[in-house]
């Protein structure tokens, strides 16, 4: 998932969104509410997690804003108040779910987990590509019987790949994808990336030729 954190409090954004990146998680930081508006703006995020109290703009109005400009993502709502009226406002604002704090990094998790769940009814369970099978609720990718050991980036370029068969995407789709804004990254990294993909499918029975390189553009999933 791409997700993005509207947290302005430095003590609970960083640890929070380093866990996230090891579940193989990309994930973005806005320190306030008209920050993550920018953000949500200028990028499609799959997942928001949303701070109540917020400089400048505060939560539930910036969720208020997302829902009026139909932002597809997910919104989950954390904050120190408890009470049923603070609930019932985030949840009538657009939030799709919402979680105290403090909060275990297990619950939020496990949230987010039911939360993808919910809204990829659509979705195969299991993404495939001939014997290559990626399991997103494991993070398990295995190539017929053999366990695949990638890296959070070559999981993710790879579920990238396998959530969109039949695109053709560039280095730099690819990098504003999976990347966060503060990192500069090449586009020779991406490279680098696939081909030790394409190096590890192959190592565990596959061709190495299951992401074609479409020359001059980008790259793009063989003929399985």
């Amino acid at each position: 998932m791409k997700i993005l954190l509207v947290e302005d409090d430095d003590r609970i954004a960083k640890p929070l969104a380093e866990d996230l990146r090891h579940q193989h998680h990309v994930v973005e930081i806005a320190q306030d509410g008209v920050e993550g508006w920018e953000y949500a703006q200028a990028t499609e995020y799959d997942l928001i997690l949303l701070d109540l109290m917020l400089p400048r703009l505060d939560g539930i109005s910036l969720c208020k804003k997302l829902r009026a400009a139909q932002s597809p993502a997910l919104i989950l709502m954390l904050t120190a108040k408890d009470t049923t009226s603070d609930k019932v406002m985030g949840l009538d604002a657009g939030a799709d779910d919402y979680l105290v704090k403090p909060f275990k990094l297990q619950e939020l998790a496990a949230r987010i987990r039911a939360l993808a769940r919910r809204s990829s009814e659509t979705k195969p369970v299991i993404l495939s590509y001939g014997d290559l099978k990626l399991d997103p609720s494991t993070a398990e990718v295995t190539y017929g019987d053999n366990l695949l050991s990638l890296t959070p980036k070559e999981y993710l370029i790879l579920e990238y790949f396998l959530r969109h068969p039949r695109q053709v995407l560039t280095r730099s789709v690819i990098l504003e994808q999976l990347w966060e804004f503060e990192n500069s990254s090449m586009e020779g990294t991406v490279k680098t990336h696939i081909t030790n993909l394409r190096r590890k499918i192959k190592e565990a029975g596959g061709s190495g030729s299951e992401i074609e390189t479409v020359y001059g553009i980008g790259y793009r999933l063989g003929s399985a």
